[in-house]
Protein backbone atom coordinates (compact mmCIF):
# COMPACT_ATOMS: atom_id res chain seq x y z
CA UNK A 1 0.00 0.00 0.00
CA UNK A 2 1.59 3.74 -1.06
CA UNK A 3 1.06 6.55 1.56
CA UNK A 4 -2.50 7.22 1.55
CA UNK A 5 -3.43 11.50 1.49
CA UNK A 6 -6.67 12.16 3.67
CA UNK A 7 -9.43 11.67 1.28
CA UNK A 8 -12.53 10.21 1.79
CA UNK A 9 -11.15 6.91 -0.21
CA UNK A 10 -8.67 6.38 2.34
CA UNK A 11 -9.98 7.42 5.10
CA UNK A 12 -12.01 4.20 4.69
CA UNK A 13 -9.05 2.35 3.69
CA UNK A 14 -7.41 3.22 7.08
CA UNK A 15 -10.47 2.49 8.67
CA UNK A 16 -11.28 -0.81 7.76
CA UNK A 17 -7.84 -1.87 8.72
CA UNK A 18 -8.97 -1.05 12.38
CA UNK A 19 -11.64 -3.16 14.50
CA UNK A 20 -12.56 -2.08 17.96
CA UNK A 21 -14.03 -4.34 20.51
CA UNK A 22 -16.52 -1.75 22.23
CA UNK A 23 -17.14 -4.72 25.15
CA UNK A 24 -13.69 -5.98 25.72
CA UNK A 25 -12.08 -5.12 28.81
CA UNK A 26 -9.46 -3.48 27.33
CA UNK A 27 -10.14 0.56 26.66
CA UNK A 28 -10.50 1.57 23.13
CA UNK A 29 -7.98 4.48 22.17
CA UNK A 30 -5.46 1.18 23.88
CA UNK A 31 -6.95 -1.12 20.94
CA UNK A 32 -6.32 1.50 18.36
CA UNK A 33 -3.12 2.67 19.16
CA UNK A 34 -1.77 -1.28 19.23
CA UNK A 35 -3.81 -1.79 16.51
CA UNK A 36 -2.35 1.93 14.17
CA UNK A 37 1.55 0.83 16.14
CA UNK A 38 1.56 -2.84 14.57
CA UNK A 39 0.27 -1.19 11.26
CA UNK A 40 3.15 1.41 11.18
CA UNK A 41 5.43 -1.37 12.43
CA UNK A 42 4.69 -3.81 9.63
CA UNK A 43 4.58 -0.83 7.21
CA UNK A 44 0.49 -1.59 6.56
CA UNK A 45 0.76 2.25 6.76
CA UNK A 46 3.57 3.27 5.17
CA UNK A 47 5.50 6.61 6.45
CA UNK A 48 4.00 9.79 4.55
CA UNK A 49 0.59 8.11 5.04
CA UNK A 50 -1.89 10.64 6.19
CA UNK A 51 -4.06 9.42 8.89
CA UNK A 52 -7.69 10.81 9.29
CA UNK A 53 -7.83 13.80 11.35
CA UNK A 54 -9.28 13.08 14.81
CA UNK A 55 -12.55 14.49 14.18
CA UNK A 56 -13.35 12.46 11.02
CA UNK A 57 -11.87 9.34 12.53
CA UNK A 58 -14.03 9.46 15.51
CA UNK A 59 -17.40 9.74 13.48
CA UNK A 60 -15.89 6.73 10.99
CA UNK A 61 -15.24 4.60 14.14
CA UNK A 62 -17.79 5.59 15.53
CA UNK A 63 -15.95 6.62 19.04
CA UNK A 64 -15.77 9.89 20.85
CA UNK A 65 -12.87 11.88 20.04
CA UNK A 66 -11.21 11.53 23.01
CA UNK A 67 -10.48 8.30 22.07
CA UNK A 68 -8.73 9.47 18.92
CA UNK A 69 -6.33 11.88 20.70
CA UNK A 70 -5.49 9.53 23.39
CA UNK A 71 -4.13 7.31 20.25
CA UNK A 72 -2.26 9.77 18.36
CA UNK A 73 -0.56 11.11 21.96
CA UNK A 74 0.56 7.37 22.57
CA UNK A 75 1.93 7.22 18.91
CA UNK A 76 3.92 10.77 18.99
CA UNK A 77 5.16 9.68 22.35
CA UNK A 78 6.71 6.71 20.40
CA UNK A 79 7.94 8.80 17.33
CA UNK A 80 5.11 7.19 15.07
CA UNK A 81 3.37 9.80 13.97
CA UNK A 82 3.81 13.43 13.62
CA UNK A 83 0.87 15.95 13.74
CA UNK A 84 1.32 19.72 12.59
CA UNK A 85 -1.19 22.82 13.33
CA UNK A 86 -3.74 22.41 10.77
CA UNK A 87 -4.71 19.18 12.29
CA UNK A 88 -2.51 16.74 10.73
CA UNK A 89 -1.14 13.75 11.31
CA UNK A 90 1.29 11.72 9.11
CA UNK A 91 3.08 8.44 9.46
CA UNK A 92 6.76 8.12 10.19
CA UNK A 93 9.43 5.71 9.27
CA UNK A 94 9.11 3.49 12.52
CA UNK A 95 12.36 3.63 14.61
CA UNK A 96 14.09 0.64 16.58
CA UNK A 97 15.29 0.26 19.70
CA UNK A 98 18.81 0.83 19.74
CA UNK A 99 20.63 -0.79 22.31
CA UNK A 100 24.23 -2.34 23.11
CA UNK A 101 26.58 -5.26 23.75
CA UNK A 102 29.11 -3.57 26.02
CA UNK A 103 28.06 -4.96 28.96
CA UNK A 104 26.37 -7.95 31.26
CA UNK A 105 23.25 -6.58 31.88
CA UNK A 106 19.41 -7.54 31.82
CA UNK A 107 16.21 -6.89 30.60
CA UNK A 108 15.25 -4.58 33.18
CA UNK A 109 18.00 -2.74 33.46
CA UNK A 110 18.20 -2.07 29.37
CA UNK A 111 14.79 -0.84 29.41
CA UNK A 112 15.60 1.54 31.94
CA UNK A 113 18.89 2.69 30.29
CA UNK A 114 16.21 3.13 27.28
CA UNK A 115 13.84 5.44 29.31
CA UNK A 116 11.13 2.95 29.00
CA UNK A 117 9.09 0.53 32.08
CA UNK A 118 9.79 -2.31 32.19
CA UNK A 119 7.33 -5.30 32.86
CA UNK A 120 6.93 -9.13 32.55
CA UNK A 121 4.44 -11.99 32.17
CA UNK A 122 5.34 -15.45 33.58
CA UNK A 123 4.29 -18.18 31.18
CA UNK A 124 6.01 -21.03 33.10
CA UNK A 125 8.01 -21.21 36.19
CA UNK A 126 8.95 -24.74 37.08
CA UNK A 127 11.83 -26.64 38.45
CA UNK A 128 12.67 -29.40 36.32
CA UNK A 129 15.27 -32.18 35.70
CA UNK A 130 16.92 -32.41 32.41
CA UNK A 131 19.82 -34.52 31.29
CA UNK A 132 21.06 -32.14 28.54
CA UNK A 133 20.32 -29.28 30.35
CA UNK A 134 22.39 -30.39 33.47
CA UNK A 135 25.01 -31.53 31.31
CA UNK A 136 25.53 -27.93 30.05
CA UNK A 137 25.92 -26.63 33.77
CA UNK A 138 28.15 -29.11 34.36
CA UNK A 139 25.79 -31.00 37.36
CA UNK A 140 24.56 -34.22 37.75
CA UNK A 141 21.65 -36.11 35.10
CA UNK A 142 19.28 -35.45 37.76
CA UNK A 143 20.12 -32.19 39.06
CA UNK A 144 17.41 -29.55 39.97
CA UNK A 145 17.06 -26.81 37.41
CA UNK A 146 14.69 -23.29 37.41
CA UNK A 147 12.78 -22.95 34.19
CA UNK A 148 11.52 -19.69 33.85
CA UNK A 149 9.77 -18.45 30.16
CA UNK A 150 8.50 -14.82 30.12
CA UNK A 151 7.33 -12.43 27.91
CA UNK A 152 9.02 -9.12 28.49
CA UNK A 153 7.76 -5.63 27.70
CA UNK A 154 8.49 -2.23 27.58
CA UNK A 155 6.12 0.84 28.46
CA UNK A 156 3.59 -2.43 28.03
CA UNK A 157 5.03 -3.11 24.39
CA UNK A 158 5.93 -6.72 24.42
CA UNK A 159 9.45 -7.51 23.09
CA UNK A 160 11.21 -10.38 23.70
CA UNK A 161 10.11 -13.77 24.49
CA UNK A 162 12.48 -15.45 27.12
CA UNK A 163 13.26 -19.21 28.23
CA UNK A 164 16.06 -19.20 30.78
CA UNK A 165 17.77 -21.88 32.63
CA UNK A 166 19.34 -21.27 36.20
CA UNK A 167 21.58 -23.26 37.80
CA UNK A 168 19.51 -24.28 41.30
CA UNK A 169 22.84 -26.22 42.78
CA UNK A 170 24.29 -22.86 42.90
CA UNK A 171 20.91 -20.31 42.98
CA UNK A 172 18.99 -22.41 45.53
CA UNK A 173 17.40 -18.78 46.57
CA UNK A 174 15.66 -18.56 43.04
CA UNK A 175 13.27 -21.43 44.02
CA UNK A 176 11.52 -19.59 46.21
CA UNK A 177 12.29 -15.46 44.87
CA UNK A 178 9.66 -13.59 43.40
CA UNK A 179 10.64 -13.30 39.81
CA UNK A 180 8.12 -11.06 38.58
CA UNK A 181 10.73 -8.83 38.01
CA UNK A 182 14.75 -8.79 37.55
CA UNK A 183 15.87 -12.01 38.02
CA UNK A 184 19.76 -10.40 37.81
CA UNK A 185 18.82 -8.41 40.86
CA UNK A 186 18.14 -11.33 42.90
CA UNK A 187 20.95 -12.75 41.93
CA UNK A 188 23.14 -10.12 42.92
CA UNK A 189 21.08 -9.28 45.64
CA UNK A 190 19.96 -12.72 46.95
CA UNK A 191 22.47 -15.68 46.27
CA UNK A 192 26.23 -16.21 47.34
CA UNK A 193 26.93 -16.12 43.55
CA UNK A 194 26.75 -13.20 41.69
CA UNK A 195 26.76 -13.09 37.72
CA UNK A 196 29.84 -11.26 36.46
CA UNK A 197 30.47 -12.28 32.48
CA UNK A 198 28.92 -13.85 29.62
CA UNK A 199 29.15 -15.36 26.67
CA UNK A 200 26.38 -14.40 23.62
CA UNK A 201 25.60 -15.01 20.21
CA UNK A 202 22.64 -13.37 18.14
CA UNK A 203 20.86 -15.60 15.29
CA UNK A 204 17.95 -14.46 12.54
CA UNK A 205 15.37 -16.34 12.83
CA UNK A 206 11.22 -16.55 12.51
CA UNK A 207 8.66 -15.73 15.57
CA UNK A 208 7.26 -18.98 16.66
CA UNK A 209 3.38 -19.56 17.64
CA UNK A 210 3.97 -17.97 20.83
CA UNK A 211 5.50 -15.19 19.51
CA UNK A 212 3.18 -14.60 17.10
CA UNK A 213 0.32 -14.50 19.96
CA UNK A 214 2.36 -12.44 21.94
CA UNK A 215 3.89 -9.42 19.41
CA UNK A 216 0.37 -9.35 17.83
CA UNK A 217 2.11 -11.02 14.12
CA UNK A 218 -0.60 -12.70 12.20
CA UNK A 219 2.27 -14.66 10.63
CA UNK A 220 5.99 -15.46 11.62
CA UNK A 221 8.01 -12.18 11.46
CA UNK A 222 11.95 -11.55 11.23
CA UNK A 223 14.02 -11.84 14.96
CA UNK A 224 17.02 -11.62 16.69
CA UNK A 225 17.09 -14.87 18.71
CA UNK A 226 19.98 -14.31 21.63
CA UNK A 227 21.53 -17.00 23.19
CA UNK A 228 23.74 -16.21 26.55
CA UNK A 229 25.21 -18.22 28.86
CA UNK A 230 26.45 -16.04 32.53
CA UNK A 231 28.70 -17.25 34.48
CA UNK A 232 30.21 -15.92 38.14
CA UNK A 233 33.77 -14.54 38.62
CA UNK A 234 34.87 -17.92 38.94
CA UNK A 235 33.27 -19.73 36.50
CA UNK A 236 30.51 -21.01 37.41
CA UNK A 237 27.36 -21.14 35.06
CA UNK A 238 24.72 -20.12 36.44
CA UNK A 239 22.22 -18.85 33.77
CA UNK A 240 21.18 -20.14 30.21
CA UNK A 241 18.51 -17.80 28.45
CA UNK A 242 16.99 -18.02 24.99
CA UNK A 243 15.85 -14.95 24.30
CA UNK A 244 13.94 -13.83 20.54
CA UNK A 245 13.86 -9.99 20.32
CA UNK A 246 10.99 -8.50 17.57
CA UNK A 247 12.95 -7.51 14.63
CA UNK A 248 10.63 -4.57 13.80
CA UNK A 249 11.32 -2.96 17.14
CA UNK A 250 14.67 -4.16 18.31
CA UNK A 251 18.67 -3.12 16.92
CA UNK A 252 22.07 -3.97 18.82
CA UNK A 253 24.80 -1.71 18.53
CA UNK A 254 28.44 -3.52 19.15
CA UNK A 255 31.68 -1.54 19.52
CA UNK A 256 34.76 -2.85 18.00
CA UNK A 257 38.58 -1.21 17.78
CA UNK A 258 40.86 -1.91 15.24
Amino acid sequence: MPPLKNTKANVASITSLVKLDKDAAEPLYAQLYKQLETLILRQELKPGTQLPTETTFAEALEVSKITIKRSYMELRNRKLITSNRKGGTTVLTPGRLDTHMFKLRGFTQEMQELGMTPSTRILEKSIISDRGMASMFGLNSNASLLKLERIRCGDDKPLSHEVAWYNLHHLPELASADLQGSVYQVINQQCQHHLDWCEQTVEAVLSNEVENQAFGFTSPQPCLLIKRRSYSHDGILLEYVEGTFRGDAYAYRVKMKG
